[in-house]
């Protein structure tokens, strides 16, 4: 094993996976052929698709489903708690136990900017774009072009028309 991996037993690596130096990954699944940046961590019970690229500096956390074909920047953070709090109302560090994991769904062929945030309890549509920078706090419909904070629709991508012979 790399000493610069930090990857746990647990980890499901698909076929040919691509994995960089200096990442962290537990109890996650990764698909086949799959390229993952440097530092990046993947969380437990997170999910990464076949086809996908994960860029360096990437946060996907417990309760993240990344479908194939999806391309994730630099520096994206998902978050999966939508009210994060430190400790108990008894003032007690908080454990697992004291909350509850929020899902995140990032479906096929979606893309994702450098620099993004992407809130709890929300679906990227199918082959959408999330541009950089962009705070995703709803849902993205399928094939939208988002950005901003927060990110709203602006267009659509275009059909692509098949050349029939």
């Amino acid at each position: 094993m790399d000493t610069y991996l930090s990857i746990a037993p647990s980890v499901k690596l698909g076929q040919n996976v691509k994995l960089s130096k200096f990442i962290n990954l537990y109890g996650c699944e990764i698909g086949d052929e799959t390229k993952i940046g440097a530092f990046v961590e993947i969380q437990k019970n997170a999910k990464v698709g076949k086809h996908c690229k994960i860029s360096s500096h990437t946060f996907v956390c417990e309760g993240v489903d990344i479908e194939d074909n999806v391309f994730v920047g630099h520096n994206v953070a998902f978050i999966n708690d939508i009210y994060p709090r430190a400790t108990t109302d008894g003032g007690q560090l908080q454990t697992e136990a004291d909350w509850k994991v929020e899902k995140t769904l990032v479906k096929k062929g979606a893309s994702i900017g450098s620099g993004c945030t992407i809130l709890a309890n929300v679906t990227i549509g199918e082959n959408a774009i999330v541009g950089a920078g962009s705070v995703v706090t709803r849902d993205v419909p399928p094939n939208a072009i988002v950005f901003g904070n927060p990110a709203r629709v602006h267009r659509y991508i275009e059909p692509v028309m098949e050349v029939t012979k």
